[in-house]
Order: C-alpha cells, then structure tokens, then sequence
C-alpha cells in the first residue's frame, strides 16, 4: 500500500514539479534559497498527499499547498526555517534540471510581482497561470467574486508597480 501511495505521488510531482519551481522563483531571490523552499514543498506534498482525497485535480491541491508553504515560510522572515534533509526521506525524486530561459525574459515582472502582498503575488501566479477564477478561489480558499475583486486590485498596483 505505501509502495502504491509512493508510487502515485512520484508520477503526480514529476507531472506537476514546475508549479513548485515557479512558486519558488516569486517567493525567493537566491538560488539556495529557492532549493531550501523547493524542498519544504515537497516534503509538504508528501506528508499531507496521504490526505489528498481528488475533490480538485492533484495541480489544483499542489498549488494550494505549495503557495501556503511558500507564504508562511517566507511571510516572517525573523523566523528561523525547519527543513528536512532530502536524502533521509523514503523516496528518491527525479529533479529535472530547471531551465529558467523563459523566465528570464519575466525578470521585470517578477521582480514586480515580488513588491506585491502575498496574496496579491498568489493571485497574479494563478492568473499568470491561466487559471479560471473558480479554480483560484477554491485554491486560496476565497469566493470567486472576492477572487475577482482582490484580481483588479493586485493588477491595478502591478501597474503602478511597472509604471509609476
């Protein structure tokens, strides 16, 4: 049976593991700081996927776990960061090598969107995304309506961000 979870879970990560690297790349700055959160997260899939029922898709769930990862780990920064060394964990996780080309060219919006509130940053990840408003609310725990609301105004302060 934990053969069968472990086993299930390692193809729905590797599937998803960009959603994860993206979250990093907007909640951190430095590249051991993104694999120390990279980290966290998956450790986090992992010990709450046993309580992943399939009511949303396993993305769906991966962001919400993985943003509220990211938003409490990061939110006090006079906290200090618990992590788990990857190699003392059961499971071994094939780690494609992140290829941040793409992203490169986003290096103005990023670094604007990191200006923003952590809500505000979640939402517009979703948006980037192009996740339906319904989906956003269910991940962040919000009506759609509230979702819609919160949406104009974390792109009206972008705005202002990149052009004052």
């Amino acid at each position: 049976m934990q053969k069968d979870l472990e086993t299930k879970f390692l193809s729905d990560f590797e599937k998803n593991q960009n959603i994860a690297h993206k979250i990093c790349r907007l909640y951190t700055t430095s590249r051991d700081a993104h694999n120390d959160l990279f980290q966290e997260i998956t450790i986090q899939l992992w010990k709450n996927y046993s309580k992943f029922r399939g009511d949303s898709k396993f993305s769906t769930w991966m962001y919400r776990v993985a943003l509220n990862t990211a938003i409490s780990l990061y939110r006090k920064s006079t906290r200090r960061v618990k992590t788990q060394d990857i190699s003392d964990v059961a499971f071994k996780i094939k780690s494609n090598v992140y290829d941040d080309t793409e992203e490169r060219q986003l290096k103005a919006l990023y670094k604007a969107i990191r200006k923003l509130n952590d809500i505000d940053k979640a939402l517009i990840f979703l948006y980037l995304e192009d996740k339906p408003y319904k989906e956003i609310s269910e991940t962040l725990g919000i009506s759609s309506v509230n979702a819609r609301v919160k949406m104009n105004r974390a792109k009206e302060k972008l705005k202002n961000i990149l052009n004052p």
